[in-house]
């Protein structure tokens, strides 16, 4: 495992998550007050291009790679949420509900990491 590699990935995912829900929550949240899609639709857009990203540098073992990946971007979401939001209680959007962010996020991240990690071990022959 690249664990350099996806502990930076992880950081630019987390970044890029909150950043892109700042900008877009007005959006979502003034058309679409009752239903909050946003979080979920850039967890999958960003996590699934770092997550082929990191997949595509990787010869064996694919499907291994992905969970092992896929978990080290939990940890790192989990780990940057409880420095800059919970511990001094700022909130924010990701943060409604901080159980239903961590359970969502986690199974994304993991399904989204172990599929590309499947797809990246197949061979496709587009004939």
């Amino acid at each position: 495992m690249k664990l350099k590699l996806a502990i930076i990935f992880g950081i630019i995912i987390w970044a890029l998550i909150y950043i892109l829900s700042t900008i877009f929550n007005p959006i979502f949240v003034d058309n679409v007050p009752h239903i909050n899609l946003l979080i979920p639709i850039i967890t999958i857009i960003v996590t699934g291009f770092f997550g082929i990203l990191y997949i595509r540098t990787i010869e064996t073992n694919e499907v291994v790679e992905g969970v092992l990946v896929g978990i080290v971007f939990v940890i790192i979401d989990i780990f940057l949420d409880w420095i800059f939001f919970v511990m001094p209680h700022n909130p924010s959007v990701l943060f409604d509900n901080f159980q239903i962010h961590v359970i969502s996020m986690t199974i994304l991240t993991l399904l989204i990491t172990t599929f590309l990690g499947y797809l990246a071990q197949m061979t496709i022959d587009l004939k």
